[in-house]
């Protein structure tokens, strides 16, 4: 599995502003949305109620929001960044800029646990990072995104 694999290029996004969490997760489902087809409400909820068992802020300015819903055939992936970082309760305390969210079917499984060490180890990657944060176009931070992996295999 790859970045590629997992993230369509237009659902990438810059945000110039978000004011909440829920916001974000509104975002993401109206992405969602239009990405993947998947009804917006159905991806807000599974996002509100994962996010309710622990945050999932994983400190340095990223947040890796996933969740398992119906309707899903297989892992898809979102990642917006943040112009204005937003307080995501995450282990750090430091708030959050960079967001991968992830989406599963049910019963994922596995596939499900790759994705997410898939898109922890390419943004844990401090180089990629300062890339994200350096670029505003939504086609470059695809870019970044999936060739990262490709770097590393090479």
């Amino acid at each position: 599995m790859q970045v590629v694999d997992i993230l369509k290029p237009e659902a990438v996004k810059v945000i110039a502003s978000c004011t909440s969490k829920k916001r974000l997760f509104h975002d993401l489902g109206d992405l969602a949305e239009t990405c993947y087809g998947l009804s917006s409400s159905n991806v807000i909820e599974a996002l509100i109620e994962r996010e309710g068992l622990g945050p999932t802020g994983v400190g340095h300015g990223i947040a890796l929001p996933h969740a398992r819903l119906a309707g899903v055939d297989s892992v898809v992936g979102m990642f917006l960044r943040l112009e204005k970082p937003l307080n995501f309760d995450a282990v750090d305390r430091q708030p959050v800029d960079l967001v991968f969210a992830l989406l599963a079917p049910e019963s994922a499984g596995v596939d499900h646990l790759k994705a997410l060490a898939l898109v922890s180890r390419t943004l844990r990657d401090s180089a990629t990072c300062a890339k994200l944060r350096a670029n505003h176009d939504a086609a470059t931070l695809h870019t970044i995104l999936t060739e990262h992996q490709a770097t590393q295999a090479a």
